[in-house]
Protein backbone atom coordinates (compact mmCIF):
# COMPACT_ATOMS: atom_id res chain seq x y z
CA UNK A 1 0.00 0.00 0.00
CA UNK A 2 2.18 2.86 -1.01
CA UNK A 3 0.79 5.25 -4.07
CA UNK A 4 -2.62 6.92 -3.34
CA UNK A 5 -2.95 5.05 0.43
CA UNK A 6 -5.10 7.01 2.55
CA UNK A 7 -2.99 5.79 6.00
CA UNK A 8 0.27 6.69 4.36
CA UNK A 9 2.64 8.21 7.40
CA UNK A 10 4.04 11.26 5.54
CA UNK A 11 6.13 12.46 8.33
CA UNK A 12 6.64 15.42 6.00
CA UNK A 13 5.77 18.69 8.45
CA UNK A 14 9.52 19.31 9.59
CA UNK A 15 12.36 18.68 7.34
CA UNK A 16 12.93 21.73 5.52
CA UNK A 17 12.28 23.23 8.98
CA UNK A 18 15.11 21.69 10.34
CA UNK A 19 17.49 23.96 11.67
CA UNK A 20 18.63 25.62 15.42
CA UNK A 21 16.78 29.09 16.33
CA UNK A 22 20.14 31.01 16.09
CA UNK A 23 23.79 29.83 16.41
CA UNK A 24 23.96 26.74 18.37
CA UNK A 25 25.69 28.34 21.34
CA UNK A 26 22.87 30.77 21.25
CA UNK A 27 20.34 28.09 21.11
CA UNK A 28 21.49 26.39 24.42
CA UNK A 29 21.65 29.94 26.15
CA UNK A 30 18.50 31.22 25.05
CA UNK A 31 16.77 27.85 26.09
CA UNK A 32 18.71 27.47 29.53
CA UNK A 33 17.57 30.55 30.44
CA UNK A 34 13.75 30.12 29.43
CA UNK A 35 13.65 26.95 31.22
CA UNK A 36 15.12 28.45 34.24
CA UNK A 37 11.81 30.86 34.14
CA UNK A 38 8.99 28.54 34.41
CA UNK A 39 6.93 27.77 37.80
CA UNK A 40 7.69 24.28 37.30
CA UNK A 41 3.97 23.48 37.61
CA UNK A 42 2.54 25.84 34.54
CA UNK A 43 -0.92 27.62 34.95
CA UNK A 44 -2.39 30.17 32.61
CA UNK A 45 -0.24 32.74 31.69
CA UNK A 46 -0.76 35.74 29.49
CA UNK A 47 2.57 36.50 27.45
CA UNK A 48 4.83 34.07 25.77
CA UNK A 49 7.82 34.52 27.66
CA UNK A 50 6.32 33.33 30.75
CA UNK A 51 4.60 30.38 29.15
CA UNK A 52 5.78 27.26 32.02
CA UNK A 53 5.95 23.76 32.24
CA UNK A 54 3.15 20.77 32.63
CA UNK A 55 2.54 19.46 36.03
CA UNK A 56 5.79 16.49 36.09
CA UNK A 57 3.87 13.84 37.38
CA UNK A 58 1.09 13.85 34.64
CA UNK A 59 3.54 14.99 31.97
CA UNK A 60 7.63 15.30 32.25
CA UNK A 61 8.66 16.40 29.07
CA UNK A 62 9.97 20.20 29.01
CA UNK A 63 7.69 22.99 27.29
CA UNK A 64 9.81 25.42 24.97
CA UNK A 65 8.93 28.65 26.44
CA UNK A 66 10.06 30.23 22.94
CA UNK A 67 8.56 28.05 20.26
CA UNK A 68 6.57 28.78 17.14
CA UNK A 69 3.65 28.84 19.16
CA UNK A 70 4.81 30.91 21.70
CA UNK A 71 5.94 33.51 19.69
CA UNK A 72 2.64 33.78 17.89
CA UNK A 73 0.86 33.82 21.36
CA UNK A 74 2.78 36.96 22.52
CA UNK A 75 2.34 38.35 18.88
CA UNK A 76 -1.03 38.46 18.95
CA UNK A 77 -0.85 39.40 23.09
CA UNK A 78 0.88 42.08 21.55
CA UNK A 79 -1.64 43.41 19.15
CA UNK A 80 -4.29 42.88 21.64
CA UNK A 81 -5.59 39.97 20.05
CA UNK A 82 -6.46 37.98 23.10
CA UNK A 83 -9.21 36.13 21.10
CA UNK A 84 -6.60 33.95 19.10
CA UNK A 85 -3.77 34.61 21.61
CA UNK A 86 -5.87 32.07 24.03
CA UNK A 87 -6.39 29.74 21.03
CA UNK A 88 -2.88 29.49 20.12
CA UNK A 89 -1.85 29.44 23.92
CA UNK A 90 -3.41 25.51 23.83
CA UNK A 91 -0.66 24.86 21.82
CA UNK A 92 1.94 27.06 23.62
CA UNK A 93 1.69 25.26 26.84
CA UNK A 94 2.10 21.44 25.60
CA UNK A 95 5.78 19.69 25.13
CA UNK A 96 6.09 19.60 21.38
CA UNK A 97 8.93 17.12 19.73
CA UNK A 98 12.31 18.81 19.09
CA UNK A 99 13.15 17.71 15.51
CA UNK A 100 16.82 18.20 15.16
CA UNK A 101 18.80 19.61 11.89
CA UNK A 102 21.99 17.98 10.18
CA UNK A 103 23.87 20.98 11.33
CA UNK A 104 25.61 21.34 14.52
CA UNK A 105 23.70 18.55 15.93
CA UNK A 106 25.90 18.35 19.45
CA UNK A 107 25.18 21.41 20.04
CA UNK A 108 21.66 21.91 19.66
CA UNK A 109 21.03 18.69 21.16
CA UNK A 110 23.37 19.82 24.23
CA UNK A 111 21.24 23.17 24.32
CA UNK A 112 17.69 21.74 24.31
CA UNK A 113 18.72 18.69 26.84
CA UNK A 114 20.34 21.35 29.60
CA UNK A 115 16.96 23.36 28.84
CA UNK A 116 14.71 20.33 29.68
CA UNK A 117 16.76 19.38 32.78
CA UNK A 118 17.26 23.14 34.21
CA UNK A 119 13.63 23.18 34.36
CA UNK A 120 13.36 19.62 35.81
CA UNK A 121 11.66 18.35 32.83
CA UNK A 122 12.92 15.46 29.87
CA UNK A 123 13.43 16.14 26.74
CA UNK A 124 11.67 14.79 23.64
CA UNK A 125 13.86 14.65 20.31
CA UNK A 126 12.77 13.23 17.16
CA UNK A 127 15.56 12.21 14.89
CA UNK A 128 15.17 12.21 11.42
CA UNK A 129 18.28 12.17 9.14
CA UNK A 130 18.89 8.98 8.15
CA UNK A 131 20.55 8.93 4.01
CA UNK A 132 17.85 8.36 1.33
CA UNK A 133 14.89 9.99 3.80
CA UNK A 134 11.52 10.25 2.46
CA UNK A 135 11.97 8.50 -0.97
CA UNK A 136 13.04 11.42 -2.90
CA UNK A 137 9.35 13.38 -1.71
CA UNK A 138 8.45 16.82 0.45
CA UNK A 139 10.85 15.67 3.52
CA UNK A 140 13.80 14.54 1.09
CA UNK A 141 17.32 14.57 2.05
CA UNK A 142 19.07 12.84 5.29
CA UNK A 143 22.45 12.24 5.49
CA UNK A 144 24.87 11.69 2.41
CA UNK A 145 25.71 8.32 3.51
CA UNK A 146 25.92 5.72 6.37
CA UNK A 147 29.53 6.99 7.79
CA UNK A 148 28.06 10.78 7.77
CA UNK A 149 24.58 9.19 10.24
CA UNK A 150 27.37 7.17 12.08
CA UNK A 151 28.78 10.08 12.97
CA UNK A 152 25.70 13.00 12.97
CA UNK A 153 24.17 10.36 15.71
CA UNK A 154 27.38 9.85 17.62
CA UNK A 155 27.26 13.59 17.96
CA UNK A 156 23.85 13.69 18.91
CA UNK A 157 24.82 11.21 21.91
CA UNK A 158 27.23 13.13 22.80
CA UNK A 159 24.86 16.28 23.27
CA UNK A 160 22.63 14.36 25.15
CA UNK A 161 25.18 13.18 27.98
CA UNK A 162 23.47 11.84 30.72
CA UNK A 163 20.61 14.35 31.10
CA UNK A 164 16.91 12.50 30.23
CA UNK A 165 15.96 12.56 27.23
CA UNK A 166 13.04 10.41 25.21
CA UNK A 167 14.36 9.96 21.38
CA UNK A 168 11.71 9.27 18.98
CA UNK A 169 13.99 7.68 16.15
CA UNK A 170 13.27 7.95 12.75
CA UNK A 171 9.78 8.16 11.50
CA UNK A 172 8.83 6.50 8.48
CA UNK A 173 12.53 4.92 7.90
CA UNK A 174 11.24 2.07 8.24
CA UNK A 175 8.02 1.61 6.93
CA UNK A 176 9.44 2.82 3.35
CA UNK A 177 11.32 -0.35 3.47
CA UNK A 178 8.48 -2.21 4.31
CA UNK A 179 5.94 -0.33 1.37
CA UNK A 180 9.21 -0.47 -1.28
CA UNK A 181 9.13 3.08 -1.49
CA UNK A 182 13.12 3.04 -0.80
CA UNK A 183 15.04 1.44 -3.19
CA UNK A 184 16.19 -2.57 -2.55
CA UNK A 185 19.66 -1.62 -2.70
CA UNK A 186 19.87 0.44 0.23
CA UNK A 187 17.42 -2.04 2.67
CA UNK A 188 20.29 -3.55 4.47
CA UNK A 189 22.43 -0.30 5.36
CA UNK A 190 19.08 1.09 6.66
CA UNK A 191 18.67 -2.03 9.05
CA UNK A 192 22.18 -1.61 10.34
CA UNK A 193 21.85 1.91 10.48
CA UNK A 194 18.69 1.47 12.54
CA UNK A 195 20.11 -1.14 14.82
CA UNK A 196 22.97 0.78 15.18
CA UNK A 197 21.56 4.45 16.21
CA UNK A 198 19.61 2.34 18.68
CA UNK A 199 22.67 0.89 20.58
CA UNK A 200 24.44 4.13 20.17
CA UNK A 201 22.25 5.75 21.92
CA UNK A 202 21.28 3.55 24.43
CA UNK A 203 25.07 3.75 25.88
CA UNK A 204 23.48 7.33 26.93
CA UNK A 205 22.25 6.74 30.85
CA UNK A 206 19.24 8.28 31.15
CA UNK A 207 17.90 8.40 27.43
CA UNK A 208 14.95 6.49 26.06
CA UNK A 209 14.34 5.17 22.39
CA UNK A 210 11.22 4.40 20.47
CA UNK A 211 11.59 3.31 17.13
CA UNK A 212 8.82 4.51 14.62
CA UNK A 213 6.55 2.08 13.20
CA UNK A 214 4.09 4.00 10.74
CA UNK A 215 0.38 4.20 11.63
CA UNK A 216 -2.54 2.12 11.80
CA UNK A 217 -3.58 2.84 8.34
CA UNK A 218 -0.60 2.09 6.53
CA UNK A 219 0.83 -1.74 6.75
CA UNK A 220 -0.86 -4.13 9.04
CA UNK A 221 1.10 -5.84 12.47
CA UNK A 222 2.08 -8.49 9.89
CA UNK A 223 3.98 -7.05 7.39
CA UNK A 224 5.80 -5.07 10.76
CA UNK A 225 7.33 -7.17 13.17
CA UNK A 226 9.42 -8.71 11.54
CA UNK A 227 11.33 -5.71 9.82
CA UNK A 228 10.77 -3.94 13.26
CA UNK A 229 12.97 -7.13 14.88
CA UNK A 230 15.70 -7.00 12.21
CA UNK A 231 16.02 -3.21 12.64
CA UNK A 232 16.91 -3.87 16.61
CA UNK A 233 13.62 -3.22 18.30
CA UNK A 234 14.88 -5.56 21.35
CA UNK A 235 17.17 -3.47 22.56
CA UNK A 236 14.96 -0.03 22.09
CA UNK A 237 12.61 1.30 25.04
CA UNK A 238 9.38 0.30 22.81
CA UNK A 239 7.79 2.00 19.36
CA UNK A 240 6.64 4.54 18.00
CA UNK A 241 3.04 5.46 15.88
CA UNK A 242 1.07 7.79 14.15
CA UNK A 243 3.63 10.44 14.05
CA UNK A 244 2.49 13.26 11.98
CA UNK A 245 -0.66 11.40 11.05
CA UNK A 246 -4.70 11.33 12.37
CA UNK A 247 -5.42 8.18 13.14
CA UNK A 248 -7.43 8.47 16.75
CA UNK A 249 -6.36 7.06 19.74
CA UNK A 250 -8.82 4.17 19.93
CA UNK A 251 -7.48 2.75 16.85
CA UNK A 252 -3.97 3.56 17.08
CA UNK A 253 -3.97 1.50 20.67
CA UNK A 254 -5.79 -1.36 19.23
CA UNK A 255 -2.96 -1.57 15.92
CA UNK A 256 0.09 -1.00 18.78
CA UNK A 257 -1.25 -3.35 20.81
CA UNK A 258 -1.71 -6.63 18.50
CA UNK A 259 2.34 -5.15 16.92
CA UNK A 260 3.08 -5.73 20.71
CA UNK A 261 2.54 -8.93 20.89
CA UNK A 262 4.56 -9.83 17.92
CA UNK A 263 7.32 -8.40 19.04
CA UNK A 264 7.48 -9.41 23.01
CA UNK A 265 5.22 -7.35 24.43
CA UNK A 266 7.27 -3.90 23.69
CA UNK A 267 5.32 -0.59 24.86
CA UNK A 268 4.90 2.11 22.66
CA UNK A 269 4.08 5.86 22.42
CA UNK A 270 1.37 7.65 20.36
CA UNK A 271 1.57 11.03 18.77
CA UNK A 272 -2.07 12.90 19.53
CA UNK A 273 -0.95 15.99 18.52
CA UNK A 274 -3.45 16.50 14.95
CA UNK A 275 -5.61 13.48 15.50
CA UNK A 276 -8.68 14.85 17.74
CA UNK A 277 -11.16 14.25 14.72
CA UNK A 278 -9.42 11.64 12.89
CA UNK A 279 -8.30 11.21 9.73
CA UNK A 280 -9.55 13.33 6.60
CA UNK A 281 -11.60 11.43 3.99
CA UNK A 282 -12.70 14.05 2.05
CA UNK A 283 -10.53 14.69 -1.40
CA UNK A 284 -8.08 13.29 -3.12
CA UNK A 285 -7.28 9.98 -1.00
CA UNK A 286 -3.68 10.93 -2.26
CA UNK A 287 -3.36 14.28 -0.60
CA UNK A 288 -5.34 13.12 2.62
CA UNK A 289 -2.37 13.27 5.26
CA UNK A 290 -1.24 16.92 3.95
CA UNK A 291 -2.58 19.65 5.65
CA UNK A 292 -6.19 18.71 5.49
CA UNK A 293 -8.60 21.04 7.04
CA UNK A 294 -11.13 20.18 9.84
CA UNK A 295 -8.66 18.37 11.98
CA UNK A 296 -8.27 19.10 15.90
CA UNK A 297 -5.57 18.67 18.56
CA UNK A 298 -5.38 15.17 20.47
CA UNK A 299 -5.26 14.26 23.69
CA UNK A 300 -2.61 16.43 25.91
CA UNK A 301 0.69 14.84 25.99
CA UNK A 302 0.72 12.75 29.11
CA UNK A 303 2.50 9.55 30.42
CA UNK A 304 -1.22 9.15 32.25
CA UNK A 305 -2.38 6.74 29.37
CA UNK A 306 -4.54 4.35 32.23
CA UNK A 307 -2.68 1.89 29.43
CA UNK A 308 0.20 -0.41 30.42
CA UNK A 309 1.26 -0.85 26.78
CA UNK A 310 0.95 3.23 26.07
CA UNK A 311 3.62 4.80 27.95
CA UNK A 312 2.87 8.20 26.39
CA UNK A 313 0.50 10.15 24.27
CA UNK A 314 3.34 13.32 22.43
CA UNK A 315 2.82 15.93 20.26
CA UNK A 316 6.03 14.74 18.27
CA UNK A 317 4.71 16.48 15.23
CA UNK A 318 4.38 20.46 16.17
CA UNK A 319 0.84 21.39 15.62
CA UNK A 320 0.55 24.78 13.53
CA UNK A 321 3.33 23.98 11.19
CA UNK A 322 2.73 22.78 7.80
CA UNK A 323 3.09 19.20 5.92
CA UNK A 324 3.99 20.97 2.83
CA UNK A 325 2.93 23.40 -0.14
CA UNK A 326 -0.81 21.73 -0.25
CA UNK A 327 -4.29 23.44 0.18
CA UNK A 328 -2.67 26.55 -0.11
CA UNK A 329 0.02 25.74 3.09
CA UNK A 330 3.81 27.44 3.54
CA UNK A 331 6.73 24.51 2.69
CA UNK A 332 7.12 21.58 4.74
CA UNK A 333 7.55 22.69 8.60
CA UNK A 334 6.86 26.37 8.27
CA UNK A 335 4.97 27.64 11.04
CA UNK A 336 0.96 28.55 9.48
CA UNK A 337 -0.55 30.50 11.84
CA UNK A 338 -4.26 30.27 10.05
CA UNK A 339 -3.73 26.42 10.47
CA UNK A 340 -3.12 26.45 14.18
CA UNK A 341 -5.92 28.55 14.91
CA UNK A 342 -7.88 26.34 12.69
CA UNK A 343 -6.24 22.61 15.58
CA UNK A 344 -7.21 25.13 17.73
CA UNK A 345 -10.54 25.92 16.96
CA UNK A 346 -11.80 22.34 16.58
CA UNK A 347 -10.80 21.39 19.73
CA UNK A 348 -13.53 20.31 22.12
Amino acid sequence: MYSGDTGRSRTRGRATALRAAGTAAALGAALLLAGCSGDGDGGDRKSASAIGQQPKDQDPYWVNPDGNAARQVEAYTKDGDEKNAELIRKIARQPVGEWIGPDNPENEVRGVTEAAAAADREALLVLYNVPHRDCGQFSKGGASDGDAYRAWLDRVARGIGDRAATVILEPDALLHLVDGCTPQEFHEERYDLLKGAIQRLKRQPATKVYLDAGNAGWQSPDALYQPLQRAGIAEADGFSLNVSNFQTTAVTTEFGRKLSEKIGNKPFVIDTSRNGNGPYTGGDPAESWCNPPGRALGEPPTTRTGDELVDAYLWIKRPGESDGTCRGGPKAGEWWPEYALGLARATK
